[in-house]
């Protein structure tokens, strides 16, 4: 790494204006974080078209802020209100809210402050010391290999659909199918425009993204809501008010001894999950949580209000955005559905994810990384200036949420090219987003097929030509054969573990 690009990326992002749009950034993160029902996903995709008319440094220093806080806050509501405020929360409410209800949630809102930036700052040093020796290993990539990782993206995110598999598939195939809708990307010739200009250019993806992720939840949420459940969720909060003094927030010394260990071990193996496609942070928290209970002296704890689990959870929930980010920029896929939405980001602002951004754009990717860094030490100062005050963030009403977030996702589509038709797509995708929600069809395996449909075509047409028409070229590569091998075990691993369910071999 070339310590004097590294420092001179620094100096560019250590300006008033970049500060200000990070600090912005993780506020709007820790609001949206600690609302149950609102997403980081669905803050980035929101926000993302807005930040077209700032440079990238300062759009991308308010997303990865809102991304790196909104993940932390989620643990918030999973305290006060047994409710995660984010999926990747799901596992904090295991010890959190039994802390609250012992006296001790001061310390359970300052354990995931400082656990959640304790993960998400390691995970950046993984990020930072590897992503650039991946880089150099995949910059020889061809064709071929581009389209075997492309397609190995989107069946990763298709077998961990909900555990359904054949509803993946159909939405990841949807996806690729309205992706080619436009100009040809070979012969340039128009496909399923319906002699349309307003198509020519294809299905734009962001406006079907926030439409997807804004609209869809927000009316689900609206078809879900009863007076019942906003009464249970007003005594809730009833109780957060009665609760009086939460306690000290600070862990003592001993606690971060007695802790150390087990985060670490949780904070590494939670970057390497987040590496992997669509592995996000409620899946590498129920692993860390349950390997770090079989490793205790005192398993019997976890679950019951235990300070070191509740820390452990915290760890894996933002570990796993430093390796996400890892695979997103060094080969293009997503390890997330956030991470989706930044490579459309990074395309918006003229920058393909994959080796070539680390040859070509090297100080922006530096500068990615000392963002998340920078994120990290925010949140710290912001998160626990604000955890005796985080029980305010839930006396919104929903009613005011579900028009806030209506009204941008209605500006951030209009605004992205000043199109009427940018808003109508995102209408369609909205109520498209509602129907497959109530019908549990996974989103993330659609957006990714519409992401990555570009590139799939494009790198196998460009192969076959290569071949002459011969599959055979994606077993004569050692890449595409290993690719090819991992693809077939992702899509028939949960049949074969199925078929052997309870069977022995002894």
């Amino acid at each position: 790494m070339d310590l004097s690009l590294w420092m001179s990326s620094l100096m560019a992002l250590l300006t008033p204006e970049v500060i200000a749009f990070n600090l912005f950034g993780v506020v709007v993160g820790l609001l949206i974080g600690a609302l149950p029902g609102l997403s980081a996903t669905m803050a980035i995709a929101i926000l993302t078209p807005i930040t077209f008319w700032f440079e990238p440094q300062c759009g991308f220093a308010m997303l990865i802020g809102v991304w790196n806080a909104a993940i932390f806050a989620g643990g918030i509501s999973a305290i006060l209100i047994n409710t995660p405020g984010t999926p990747a929360s799901i596992v904090s409410t295991f010890d959190g809210y039994r802390m609250f209800k012992q006296g001790k949630g001061g310390l359970a809102l300052g354990l995931n402050v400082l656990y959640s930036a304790f993960g998400g700052i390691l995970s950046t040093i993984f990020l930072i010391f590897l992503s650039f020796q991946i880089a150099k290993f995949t910059v020889t990539f061809g064709p071929t290999e581009y389209f075997m990782l492309a397609f190995f993206g989107l069946i990763m995110m298709i077998s961990v659909s909900e555990n359904n598999v054949v509803k993946g598939m159909a939405m990841g195939f949807l996806g690729l199918t309205i992706s080619c809708v436009g100009i040809d990307p070979i012969l340039a010739s128009k496909r399923f425009t319906m002699d349309t200009t307003a198509l020519v250019a294809g299905v734009s993806f962001l406006p079907a993204m926030i439409g997807m992720f804004g609209i869809g939840e927000i009316l689900n949420q609206i078809f879900e809501f009863s007076k019942k459940k906003e009464a249970e969720a007003n005594a809730q909060i009833e109780l957060v008010k009665k609760g009086g003094n939460l306690g000290r927030i600070l862990p003592t010394w001993a606690q971060v001894k007695q802790f150390f260990r087990p985060t670490l071990i949780a904070g590494t193996e939670s970057t390497i999950i987040g590496a992997i496609p669509a592995a996000g942070g409620d899946i590498a928290s129920i692993i860390c949580w349950g390997q770090a209970k079989r490793m205790s002296k005192h398993p019997e704890e976890y679950g019951n209000g235990s300070p070191e689990g509740f820390a452990v959870s915290c760890t894996a929930n933002n570990g796993v955005l430093g390796g996400a980010l890892t695979t997103m920029l060094t080969l293009g896929i997503p390890g997330d559905a956030v991470t989706a939405i930044l490579i459309g980001s990074l395309m918006m602002y003229g920058m393909q994810p994959g080796p070539k951004m680390f040859t070509e754009h090297a100080d922006f990717v530096m500068q990615i990384m000392q963002l998340m860094l920078l994120s990290n030490l925010v949140f710290i100062v912001i998160g626990l200036l604000s955890a005796k005050l985080s029980a305010r963030i839930l006396n919104a009403k929903p009613q005011t949420i579900w028009v806030s977030v209506i009204a941008l996702c209605v500006v951030g589509s209009y605004a992205l090219n000043n199109s009427f038709t940018d808003v109508l797509i995102m209408a369609f995708f909205g109520i498209a987003g509602f129907f497959f929600k109530r019908g549990k069809y996974p989103a993330g395996p659609f957006i990714l097929g519409l992401l990555l449909g570009g590139m799939l075509e494009s790198n196998l047409r460009r192969a076959l030509v290569m071949s002459h028409g011969s599959l055979m070229i994606f077993l004569e590569r050692p890449v595409t054969l290993v690719l090819c091998i991992m693809i077939l075990l992702t899509l028939f691993y949960p049949l074969i573990k199925k078929k052997l369910k309870g069977k022995r071999f002894y």
